[in-house]
């Protein structure tokens, strides 16, 4: 990164109370500050901070971008896409796992910036078009500036560009239209099967049972494990750094580990695992059976 942007962030980050006073809420903080981006595997770089992520996917068409992270550090991930030396006029399409602030807050700055398209899942494209006042685990006030995407994405749809096939999945619970989607990467000759989680934590969504913002949020939830289970993971991806490990396999990387370390067929499986189990748990104490 050159030398003026790092003094710029480090500016901003040393502001304080005085920044956080001016523009929107929600960072950078001391857990989700800007770092250098980095190709991850193929033709997948991450654009996003140390904690809240941003994947771009970059095709000899256009490029994918995928979740856009919170409004006030949508200048970072800008930033990042420059430094990795790709044009901001070259994405041609927006896209996002779920409507939370913390993912996909950043999505109207990002279409009036670029003037790509974006591509929703229809539950989800509500909540981004009042800016997250219909979200069932709010009160009604905005989280993020409204955007109406350009069109909505079907359970099974995929999203084209330059030769690149994104598929998407509807698994929702975590919000009524969180979608997993799924490509396939190559790497040193080989393909791999790459999965872009979309949030299956069940914390802060309850009552799982008898919920009157959202009656079928159990089963939705189960009905989303299942399918998270049947797709091929080889390469475990996450718009969160912590849940993938990133910059323990960035490290990695960059010391010349092979295989690609974000190969982890493991930590997909035992993340699903994890929140599945968390799940049950809590589907359990509702029901009086724990």
């Amino acid at each position: 990164m050159p030398r003026l942007r790092w003094a710029a962030v480090a500016v901003l980050l040393l502001a304080g109370p005085w920044l956080s006073a001016q523009a929107p809420a929600g960072g950078p903080t001391n857990a989700n500050k800007p770092m250098k981006p980095f190709r991850v595997i193929g033709n997948i770089y991450w654009v996003g901070l140390t904690d809240h992520g941003a994947f771009l996917l970059t095709t000899p068409q256009g490029d994918i971008l995928l979740d856009t992270t919170i409004q006030k550090t949508a200048p970072f991930v800008r930033d990042s896409i420059e430094e990795l030396g790709f044009q901001l006029r070259d994405v041609k399409i927006i896209i996002g796992t779920h409507s939370h602030a913390d993912h996909t807050g950043a999505t109207a700055y990002f279409k009036e910036l670029t003037g790509a398209q974006v591509l929703w899942s229809a539950p989800d494209a509500t909540v981004m078009a009042d800016g997250g006042r219909s979200d069932f685990r709010e009160d009604g006030s905005e989280q993020f500036k409204p955007i109406k995407p350009d069109r909505t994405i079907r359970d099974g749809e995929e999203v084209r560009l330059g030769g690149v096939t994104l598929v998407a999945h509807l698994t929702p619970g975590h919000t009524k239209g969180c979608t997993t989607w799924t490509t396939v990467v190559e790497d040193s000759g080989k393909k791999y099967n790459a999965v872009f989680m979309c949030g299956v934590d069940a914390v802060g969504r309850v009552p799982l049972l008898h919920n009157a913002k959202y009656p079928n949020i159990a089963e939705d939830f189960a009905k989303s494990f299942t399918v998270l289970k049947s797709l091929p993971c080889e390469v475990f991806l996450y718009t969160r750094a912590d849940t993938i490990r990133l910059e323990e396999k960035r490290k990695l990387l960059e010391q010349g580990a092979k295989p690609n370390p974000f190969i982890d067929p493991k930590g997909c499986r035992d993340y699903i695992a994890e929140r599945e189990k968390f799940y049950l748990d809590k589907l359990a104490q509702e029901r009086g059976t724990r």
